[in-house]
């Protein structure tokens, strides 16, 4: 599937941060089909059981996914999750080429849903979630929010990201 365009990144969110040591640092593009899809490796700063990374990490990566994907509609929305139901399919291993992907399911003028998966290499989902958000701007959300910590572009030369969904 071909990338359209590649989303910004911020500086010390525990997903997206470019320089935060203990996070994932996980790069988002925008797809054809209107879905967010990432390549990322949880750390084994991210573990839970030996091998295994830690639910609450797989549940914020889906949060971060599909709260993305409202970009696609409105770059200038940011959404406050109000709920979030994952499923946890398979054990997520850490230290391997894992893939996500979000997608919207309903944009209101106040609120809006989504759906997350993340895959192995091979297209098996892990885990997935269904998440509900209410749109706030971000002075709402953050009264310290400084453009320059939030909205970073990271260069990057992904152009298509193929995997079987199974």
């Amino acid at each position: 599937m071909k990338v359209v365009k590649k989303q910004t990144n911020s500086k010390m969110c525990i997903i997206c941060g470019m320089e935060n040591q203990a996070g994932v640092n996980a790069p988002f593009y925008e797809m054809e089909d209107e879905s967010v899809m990432t390549i990322f490796k949880f750390k084994n700063e991210h573990q839970s059981y030996p091998g295994r990374t830690h639910g609450g990490m797989i549940s914020t990566l889906l949060d971060e996914i599909v709260g993305r994907a409202i970009w696609i509609y409105d770059p200038t929305i940011w959404g406050v999750t109000m709920d979030i139901n994952v499923k946890f399919r398979k054990p997520v291993p850490l230290e391997t080429t894992l893939i996500a992907k979000g997608k919207i399911t309903k944009n209101t003028s106040m609120f809006f849903s989504g759906e997350g998966w993340i895959y192995d290499e091979y297209g098996k989902v892990l885990a997935e979630a269904k998440v509900n958000y209410i749109k706030l701007p971000i002075s709402k959300i953050s009264e310290n929010a400084k453009h320059e910590d939030i909205d970073i572009l990271i260069p990057d030369d992904v152009k298509e990201i193929s995997f079987k969904e199974r």
